[in-house]
């Protein structure tokens, strides 16, 4: 690793830390719900390491104590997941030129808090070292979600309740923190108000398909009005050029 790697790979972690602080609670409640939730401690703490996604690994434990087969279990955190399919999507360009293992290693790795640090340093300028970046700040987060499910299954056997303390409060403040700097345009506005209206009104779908449907709806009302006002954006031009 070169020096300017070393630099990359440490603003990375640095940028994260921010977020790491509101995924800590979170972490340590998966932890204790897991064998509440009839996993063993390997197995939740096996989850973490190789499924690595908060939201699917709450949707999985809540799926897995009300006995639901495993079938349904992996499409429904399948599903929740999809939305990678869009950070993926957003950050080809700074990837593509990468090797296979690279590409595949940061797939494993993108997390929404990795994506949100990541995507601020797409410019060309930061091509050559982006992975580096990416990594510094995916290895932090990585890290943290183990050591806080180790914790959580640990207090959960010596600190009767700990889940309901209250403390998942921190990561919704850590997804408005995502979400709220990244709000720069009306589709985007759209996109983050209907999102949020929707999954309220659709909050009692079975298995959470409401809050899947949600996230697709304003995507696809975000992506529409952004292609009109591409559309209008260009009659407008060529009106002008025209005249």
């Amino acid at each position: 690793m070169s020096r300017a790697s070393w630099q990359a790979f440490r603003e990375g972690a640095y940028h994260t830390l921010p977020l790491i602080l509101g995924a800590i609670p979170f972490g340590i409640i998966f932890g204790t719900l897991g064998p509440a939730s009839g996993l063993s401690v390997e197995a939740t703490l096996l989850m973490s390491l190789l499924v690595f996604a908060g939201s699917a690994q709450f949707i999985a434990l809540g799926l897995v104590a009300t006995g639901t087969p495993v079938g349904l279990i992996i499409a429904v955190t399948f599903v929740v997941n999809l939305r990678h399919l869009l950070y993926s999507i957003t950050l080809m360009p700074s990837v593509c030129h990468l090797p296979l293992n690279w590409r595949l290693t940061m797939a494993f790795w993108l997390t929404d808090e990795t994506f949100a640090v990541a995507v601020s340093r797409m410019a060309p300028e930061h091509r050559t070292q982006f992975h580096w970046y990416y990594l510094g700040s995916a290895l932090a987060m990585y890290g943290n979600w183990q050591l806080c499910t180790l914790l959580g299954v640990t207090a959960g056997q010596w600190i009767p309740g700990i889940e309901n303390w209250g403390l998942d409060v921190a990561m919704a403040v850590t997804f408005i923190g995502i979400v709220v700097p990244q709000i720069k345009t009306r589709p985007k506005l759209l996109c983050a108000i209907s999102a949020c209206c929707l999954s309220l009104l659709w909050h009692d779908w079975p298995h959470h398909t409401g809050l899947i449907a949600a996230a697709i709806a304003a995507v696809v009302l975000a992506l529409t009005a952004e292609t009109m006002g591409q559309k209008k954006e260009t009659s407008l031009k060529t009106g002008s050029k025209t005249t």
